[in-house]
């Protein structure tokens, strides 16, 4: 097989630019395939780099399906006595920020409740080499974070299974961001080979649309916001909650604030979050702060993040009091993802001589 070809960035960020030009004027063109995994609450880096992006692309009209990989969860560790429980917060946290699957085509559902989905992973596996998988520098980075000594056969060949998630509907645009391009790339080459090998144009080969959020970091400073990290802070955490998770956040000794994500990475990371709040530069939100110091800083961020997610909560606690609604809008997810997935595996078994009536 031949060597799969990883596009570079500045490939990728100039269809980038050109799809969001385009996005709002054909909206109809394009579908969209994003996710998350259920291993616990979302939080506020979540938020500015991935479901904000989702809910402005859902209100452009675009069809959006959101897949909650509870798979992949086994991949990487031992606990899943939480899993069912997870799926609820996720759509609770994907509700309270925006996503509205009754008021447009937004479709909600996890990927162990769409057989026909997972039965796309088998001709896909055929498709690609052990090689080609070991080689992917986000699994490669994904089992040095998960920190086991054993890894099992799932982690490696999850990008297959995500390379499914986004096929199975006919994506052609998935919102990532620049760590997760690889995976993209992969599955542009499994559609393309698919395609070469049948002789039949059964998939489109989707890109990757990166968000112009820079990636938010945890309150340690240094490291991607992660709730295995303890650096996070969750959506749906209270005023209380938030104020004290930011007095833990690390800065530095300097009286000035001043933006500079270079030498001062930790105060940055405080000022990008209050500025993605107040809908402001950085800059302009340590020239207010001036000679406050840290505390200051930690008062503008907190009140900044506090005023920004006050609705998103109250949504949310709302929503908390009808599990009924919840199951709904689950049901119907899945019932659009079967009814999809069906059409696609009959598609994919033709194409292989595989139909017998």
């Amino acid at each position: 097989m031949e060597k799969i070809n990883y596009s570079t960035f500045e490939v990728v960020l100039s269809k980038s630019q050109e799809l969001e030009k385009d996005i709002p004027v054909n909206p109809a063109k394009y579908k969209v395939l994003t996710g998350d995994r259920p291993t616990g609450n979302l939080h506020i880096g979540h938020y500015f780099g991935s479901l904000r992006n989702r809910v402005r692309i859902q209100n452009l009209g675009v069809e959006t399906y959101i897949v909650i990989a509870d798979y992949q969860v086994l991949t990487d560790r031992d606990a899943f006595d939480k899993i069912s429980e997870y799926v609820y917060e996720l759509v609770l946290d994907y509700l309270a920020c925006g996503l509205d699957p009754e008021k447009y085509r937004t479709h909600i559902f996890p990927h162990s409740h769409i057989p026909e989905l997972n039965q796309l992973l088998l001709p896909f596996l055929t498709l690609v080499s052990n090689s080609e998988l070991e080689r992917n520098p986000t699994i490669k980075e994904e089992i040095s974070a998960s920190g086991q000594k054993t890894i099992n056969a799932g982690m490696y060949v999850y990008p297959v299974h995500q390379a499914a998630d986004i096929l199975f509907c006919k994506s052609n645009i998935v919102p990532v961001g620049k760590d997760q391009l690889p995976h993209i790339e992969l599955t542009r080459t499994i559609a393309r080979r698919f395609n070469t090998k049948y002789g039949i144009s059964t998939f489109e080969e989707p890109f990757g649309l990166l968000s112009e959020t820079p990636m938010i970091l945890g309150l340690d400073g240094n490291r991607k916001m992660s709730k295995s990290r303890n650096n996070s802070i969750a959506i749906k955490a209270t005023s209380d909650e938030t104020q004290r998770m930011i007095r833990t956040a690390k800065t530095d000794s300097e009286r000035v604030i001043t933006y500079e994500p270079e030498r001062r990475p930790e105060v940055a990371n405080l000022l990008r979050l209050a500025a993605l709040c107040l809908d402001t530069a950085p800059g302009l939100v340590a020239e207010e702060i001036g000679d406050g110091g840290a505390k200051k800083l930690k008062e503008v961020t907190t009140d900044a993040l506090n005023s920004y997610f006050a609705p998103v909560r109250q949504r949310r606690t709302e929503l908390e009091k009808d599990r009924n609604h919840i199951q709904s809008i689950l049901k119907k997810g899945i019932e659009q993802a079967r009814t999809v997935a069906e059409q696609t595996l009959k598609e994919v078994c033709r194409a292989m001589n595989m139909e017998l009536w």
